[in-house]
């Protein structure tokens, strides 16, 4: 249960329902996970989803690699509800179970591709180290290229903040979803 109460759309006030209506009619196309916490501070709300807006749909990265990204941050801040909405788009986009299986697992994902494989490696030494090692950046720029890069920690920092506002307002599953992440 969510430590914040649910809205009802009819009873925000004008700039929230601004928001709310963006969001609602864009390629999300409902308010769920982060936004209802968001829409408490309109412009917060505003700001966050246009760059959710960008990081999930729009960057240069293929989508196989923007969802395994951000299954790598929903794994290491162990985003329930994140796990829950990326996992079927991280397949749908092209990762291969195994490898998200791996990853919920907590274990090294196995047959990633060279971009896969530099994208897991910089996301987790991201989060372990709190910065990427040469070796590292240069592979990922070798690989993804300067704009992939910059794009690539864009994701991760907004799927950060994503994954923070559902843990600390315990944004939870559907009706009927289990966690699966330990």
């Amino acid at each position: 249960m969510s430590r914040l109460g649910k809205l009802d759309p009819a009873r925000l006030a004008p700039e929230q329902r601004k928001i709310y209506d963006d969001i609602v009619s864009g390629p999300r196309g409902s308010i769920g996970g982060p936004f209802a916490p968001w829409l408490r501070s309109p412009i917060l709300a505003d700001r966050a989803q246009k760059l959710g807006e960008f990081c999930r749909f729009n960057t240069s990265l293929p989508k196989r690699l923007s969802e395994l990204a951000i299954l790598v941050t929903a794994r290491y801040w162990k985003a329930q509800f994140e796990w829950y909405a990326h996992e079927k788009m991280a397949r749908e986009g092209g990762l291969a179970q195994l490898i998200i299986d791996a990853i919920r697992l907590r274990l090294p994902p196995p047959g990633m591709q060279a971009d896969e494989k530099v994208v897991y490696d910089f996301a987790s030494e991201a989060f372990a180290l709190h910065y990427v090692s040469d070796d590292t950046y240069a592979r990922a720029m070798e690989i993804l290229g300067e704009k992939a890069v910059v794009e690539l920690v864009g994701v991760l920092g907004y799927y950060c903040l994503v994954s923070l506002t559902l843990n600390i307002f315990q944004v939870g599953l559907p009706e009927g979803e289990k966690p699966m992440l330990k």
